[in-house]
């Protein structure tokens, strides 16, 4: 980054070269329009007077003529008749005969005579021209023409921009010369409060700068030094309480809120924004019960500032967007003298931990109870079988179909489990290949078509030709089948089923909607749980075994793919999964 003083510097050159370019450039087009104006007078005026002199000169001496008047004037002289003739000419070159009437400078004169500056054949150069018109015999008119070449004006020129570019030079390094050194004097002090000024950022609050003179730079340095003096001042006064401070927010990773001997929230960390999902840093210098809204760790504060001794609990905060529980450790601050300074309160997140230990029992009480329904049919119905109903025909096939669907059923369960204790393991891989999407998804709803026939359902499937992807053809038909049969179960009689699939830009996107009876905006987060039904009664008859969405989720992250539901109590459920196009 450029210093003050060298920008301020060449700021000023610049701006000085730039007016003193543009001054040179003007004076030297002013100079040369005056040259040029000079020359053209004085060959006007030589012209007039070799034309004066024409009308006294008979024909046959104009050739004479016109070589002394050359000679004595250094120009190039030319003697035109009436008629465009040339009478005589100093020029050699075969251009010099032709007619020169439609010459421009013979065109423009008049009783002042014309003037041009063009390329002359003839001489092979530029010339400026001067023609006078003189009468001769009785009503003839002719021209006498004086030329000379432009390079004399070039010459003069050069010698001009020279004098220019020497005397402007000279005057940009004066001048630069005192910039520099006012520019010196007025950056120095700068220079030293810049230092200063750093010291201080590094946390040498001894520095001090030279106070000079009373001017602004003055009152810059003085000030300086006052704001010196100041940090250093507050610095020792705060530097015990900083220190403390700074080992704990250092070293914790949770939440983290001191709270003074009155009452007042003196420190919380950034971590407390996402706890309390509020603005937290509004709550300094706030009494604790007047921010927190939470009864049970408000009556924890006040358990400490009433014992003085070390509290750990177990505290259920509600958020607008969830429940969280957090594992609150809380301590006295105890100063000299054993005077209380304050608590502290370090807030763990142990939500996670709960939804697995809740998960867990939820499992186990799960299982049991699925177990349990189709083992105890399997024992009554044989019990009874074996106790005489075996005798009777019809009673024994009545029972014996009831015994083959709920082993079925229990079958069915322990096939589920299977899959999805396979597909849970860490060493679960696909069987990467193209997947013919379009082909995949007609197959799994004409499997299904009799299904949804039976309980008088509209199966709509719009799917566009040729659409593929990287993925596992088996497992991405049994994300369907799921959803599908899903669909089917929650859909009352009449009510229809639409798949369809698009492509959107680098991804795949398969939608299942149906007209079901929806699912509640409580339930929406746990449907993806093993064994949760959203209406138990009703997929339990299905057959259902309450791990499909939980397979469903599983295979789809196994593809890198998302999957998001949008729901409304009896107004149906449209499930959308996004499969990118290419393996990630």
């Amino acid at each position: 980054m450029m210093k003050f003083r060298t920008r301020l510097v060449f700021g000023l050159m610049i701006a000085i070269l730039f007016v003193l370019a543009a001054l040179g450039i003007l004076l030297g087009q002013l100079l040369k329009g005056f040259y040029v104006d000079q020359l053209e007078e004085r060959l006007g005026k030589e012209a007039s007077m070799a034309a004066l002199a024409m009308e006294d000169i008979e024909k046959t001496e104009w050739q004479e003529y016109a070589e002394e008047l050359a000679k004595r004037l250094d120009v190039r002289v030319t003697i035109i008749e009436d008629d465009g003739d040339v009478a005589g000419e100093t020029a050699e070159g075969p251009q010099a005969a032709e007619n020169n009437l439609e010459r421009p400078e013979i065109e423009q004169a008049d009783e002042d005579g014309g003037t041009t500056i063009r390329y002359s054949s003839t001489a092979e150069e530029e010339l400026l021209y001067y023609a006078y018109p003189f009468q001769y015999g009785e009503e003839e008119n002719g021209y006498v023409r004086l030329a000379m070449p432009v390079e004399r004006i070039g010459e003069v020129n050069q010698k001009l921009w020279i004098f220019l570019a020497v005397s402007f030079s000279i005057a940009f390094i004066i001048i630069l010369s005192l910039s520099y050194r006012i520019a010196n004097q007025l950056t120095r002090p700068i220079g030293q409060v810049t230092d200063v000024a750093k010291q201080l950022a590094k946390g040498n609050f001894k520095a001090r700068t030279y106070e000079g003179t009373k001017d602004e730079i003055g009152q810059l340095t003085r000030s300086i030094n006052i704001l010196a003096y100041n940090l250093d001042q507050i610095t020792r006064q705060y530097q015990t309480q900083q220190e403390r401070l700074e080992a704990l927010i250092d070293h914790m990773g949770s939440g983290l809120i001191f709270i003074n001997d009155r009452g007042d929230i003196s420190l919380i960390n950034q971590y407390c924004k996402d706890i309390f999902d509020a603005d937290t840093d509004q709550w300094l210098q706030q009494l604790y019960y007047q921010v927190i809204e939470d009864k049970k760790l408000i009556q924890l504060i006040q358990q400490i500032f009433l014992t003085e001794v070390k509290v750990r609990s177990q505290v259920q905060l509600n958020t607008r967007l969830n429940v969280s529980h957090y594992d609150v450790y809380g301590a006295p601050i105890v100063g000299e003298k054993d005077r209380l300074r304050g608590i502290v309160l370090v807030l763990h997140d142990i939500t996670e931990l709960k939804k697995l230990e809740q998960i867990r029992k939820d499992f186990v009480a799960n299982v049991s109870h699925e177990l349990k329904t189709p083992v105890t049919s399997l024992k009554g119905f044989t019990e009874t079988l074996l106790d005489g109903a075996m005798e009777d025909e019809r009673a024994r096939k009545q029972f014996l179909d009831i015994i083959w669907k709920e082993s079925d059923r229990l079958q069915d369960l322990i096939s589920d489990l299977l899959e999805l204790s396979k597909i849970e393991k860490e060493y679960f891989e696909l069987n990467w290949q193209k997947v013919n999407v379009t082909e995949s998804v007609e197959e799994v709803v004409e499997l299904l078509r009799p299904k949804a026939k039976n309980k008088k359902l509209d199966l709509l499937v719009d799917v566009p030709d040729d659409i593929y992807m990287e993925g596992d053809t088996s497992r991405f038909k049994q994300i369907i089948i799921n959803l599908v049969t899903n669909a089917i179960v929650y859909t009352p009689e009449e009510g229809s089923i639409h798949v369809y699939v698009k492509k959107e830009e680098e991804s795949v996107v398969v939608s299942v909607k149906d007209t079901g009876i929806g699912i509640s905006e409580e339930e929406l987060p746990r449907i993806f749980e093993r064994f949760y039904r959203v209406n138990k009664d009703r997929s339990r008859n299905s057959g259902g075994t309450g791990l499909g969405l939980a397979i469903v989720k599983h295979l789809v992250e196994a593809h890198h793919a998302s999957i998001n539901v949008y729901s409304e109590k009896n107004k149906g459920t449209t499930f959308i999964i996004r499969f990118p196009e290419t393996r990630e």
